[in-house]
This record gives structure tokens, C-alpha cells and sequence, in this order.
């Protein structure tokens, strides 16, 4: 799969999104509302959903934050939408300062407690988590992950690390919820039908 791919999949589905909401209404179901079988696509965060605003900050600040979660699966070629955009991060001072440079710059009116290994945030166009590898993932260390990143290139002149694609699948499998079994078997099918080259 070519870079440029992953990143032309997610501005496809960030299209999807806006005309498959468009004219539903807010209900008040946070992202952190979702439930376990349909994922945050139901919920109001996917309602005006455009990550790519904070991923270009993200970039513009120098961070290293790793796409997880359903936009990662979308870069890969998952077809299930999503409302939310979590990232995996260092846990590092430096790291902390550029999460806090890009949050700012998009918008972030409550900067979230970097020092907690999970925390929520919002910024203009998404909500998710910010998660670090001290956050327990199952049975898995998620640290590599961080390292085996993969990178696209998107078409407006920034970049976004994103997991690979057998990094995710274990993920998912590690969290082991409804949505996360579903997701792990179509990016497993994804493996077996398009090898991924990177």
C-alpha cells in the first residue's frame, strides 16, 4: 500500500462521514458514550469529524504521536467509519510540549493532564485519547509500536504516523471488545487479500 494511499483512504472517509451525518441531529452522546459494538461513528463526534486540521498541528509541532484506533484502520482500508481520532505518544517531556503546541493551535480550550497515561481531548473538528504505554493494553506491550509506525504523506505538505498494520490487529485483539474483534478480523482479511508493503 502506498503512502499516499493511507492518506487519500482517511480524506475519503472523513467525505463519507460528513455526507452520512449530514442532517442528524446532535443526540448528546459524547465519544466517551460510545458503546462497545458500534464505535463512536454513533455518537456526536462524528458529527463535523475532520482530524486532519490536528494532525497537520501535530506535524507543524513536531510531534511523533502515533494514529491508533479506527482512523489507523482506516489508513490501512477498513470501511467502518469513525468519530474519533486517538493517538499512542512517548509520555515525554518533549513530546508533552508538542501535544500542548498543537492542541493550543487547534483550538483546545481545556488542555488535558498530560501527566495521566490515558486522558481525553477536544479540538476543532475531534475529540479521543491521548494514551501512553504505561496505559495497560491487555497483555500487550505497545512501546514497539511507537518505533514500527508507519508514515503517509498527505497531499497538502504534512505527515502522519500511523500503526502498522499487524501492530493494530493486535491491538484490537489485545482489547478484545465487540467493535475491536470486527475491526480485527477485516484488517486481518485486508493482510491476507492486499499484502501490505509499507
Amino acid at each position: 500500500m502506498s503512502q499516499e494511499t493511507a492518506a487519500l483512504r482517511l480524506r475519503r472517509a472523513i467525505d463519507r462521514t460528513r455526507h452520512a451525518t449530514r442532517g442528524r441531529a446532535p443526540v448528546g452522546r459524547r465519544p466517551e458514550e460510545a458503546d462497545d459494538v458500534r464505535g463512536f461513528f454513533a455518537t456526536d463526534g462524528a458529527l463535523g469529524f475532520d482530524p486532519l486540521p490536528f494532525l497537520r498541528a501535530l506535524h507543524d509541532a513536531g510531534s511523533r504521536a502515533v494514529v491508533i484506533g479506527q482512523v489507523a484502520g482506516i489508513m490501512h482500508g477498513s470501511a467502518e467509519l469513525t468519530g474519533d481520532l486517538d493517538l499512542l505518544w512517548d509520555g515525554t517531556p518533549d513530546e508533552a510540549r508538542a501535544l500542548r503546541d498543537a492542541l493550543a493551535a487547534c483550538g483546545c480550550t481545556e488542555p488535558p493532564d498530560l501527566a495521566r497515561e490515558q486522558v481525553g481531548y477536544r479540538v476543532t473538528g475531534a475529540d479521543g485519547d491521548l494514551c501512553t504505554p504505561v496505559l495497560r493494553w491487555g497483555d500487550m506491550d505497545v512501546t514497539p509500536c511507537l518505533t514500527r509506525a508507519e508514515t503517509a504523506h498527505a497531499p497538502a505538505g504534512f505527515t502522519v504516523r500511523y500503526a502498522a498494520l499487524d501492530d493494530l490487529i493486535r491491538m484490537r485483539r489485545a482489547l478484545g471488545r465487540p467493535k475491536d474483534h470486527r475491526r480485527a478480523d477485516e484488517l486481518a482479511h485486508l493482510r491476507r487479500t492486499r499484502p501490505h508493503t509499507g
